[in-house]
């Protein structure tokens, strides 16, 4: 199950700490490519774009509209998008199916899927075909409804046990990465110490390979976050200054302004 993507093959050498963010935007992707080794489409957007309370509701063609946006801002980052829900769990070859078309529509390099040992086949299907999949294991935001679902895992030796198999799922059937979320710092440490391959942490521990974000979490455009945001700037705070300038601008009688009529 060897990656044939020449992108691929250099993130799962690297030797340093990868970088990861989400984009949703071509203007966005154009920023951050130049700074990330991997930029995910992923299915956070929902949320962020939409304003929707979980993942769950996204299509297929909403996630390949955006992922096809995200491919034309970026020219040296892997690409990757989310695969949405209710798109691979029924069965490998509908999996299959959904993956071939992201990838010819998008031009990604690789999807990601949600699970280990419940999605092992479809993973190994995916791989044969040629078509590098991304995990993703421990909190999966895909089987979340509602906001106390949103809860660390790994407190319990019985969830350890689970996260831990879904890891060795995962990497047994050719993931070229993992993302590893929301989990105890004990765990992903354990998990580090047993994976092959490349573990992309988000809420988990330094210990991993690379780190990921939500973009606009990171930005500080929502006033609440999870505790795993570090705040890079405030932007909600700045976009809500300049707004409140345009709008003293146009009442005082200040713009538009000679300069801006022709």
């Amino acid at each position: 199950m060897g990656i044939k993507n020449p992108k691929i093959d250099l993130f799962c050498k690297s030797k340093r700490k990868l970088v990861c963010l989400t984009a949703y935007t071509t203007y966005m992707a154009e920023i951050i490519d130049e700074y990330c080794d991997l930029v995910l489409v992923g299915d956070s957007l929902s949320m962020v774009l939409y304003g929707d309370k979980n993942t769950t509701r996204l299509s297929l063609s909403t996630m390949i509209r955006h992922g096809k946006a995200v491919r034309k801002g970026i020219k040296k980052s892997i690409l990757v998008v989310d695969m949405p829900k209710n798109t691979y769990e029924k069965s490998p070859d509908i999996a299959l199916k959904n993956a071939r078309k992201i990838m010819k529509e998008t031009k990604c390099d690789a999807i990601k899927m949600e699970g280990g040992v419940a999605i092992a086949k479809t993973i190994k299907k995916l791989v044969k075909n040629n078509i590098p999949v991304m995990g993703h294991i421990g909190l999966l935001p895909q089987q979340v409804t509602k906001s106390s679902e949103y809860r660390i895992k790994g407190k319990t030796k019985n969830e350890e046990n689970i996260v831990t198999n879904d890891l060795l799922a995962v990497q047994k059937n050719g993931a070229f990465s993992v993302v590893i979320e929301g989990v105890t710092e004990r765990l992903a440490i354990k998990l580090c110490k047993i994976a092959k391959i490349k573990t992309i942490g988000i809420g988990a521990s330094k210990k991993c390979d690379g780190q990921v974000l939500v973009t606009e979490d990171m930005l500080g455009i929502f006033d609440k976050t999870a505790k795993f945001v570090k705040k890079y700037n405030n932007l909600r705070k700045i976009i809500s200054n300049s707004v409140k300038k345009y709008n003293s601008d146009i009442v005082n009688h200040k713009f538009p302004t000679k300069k801006n009529i022709y």
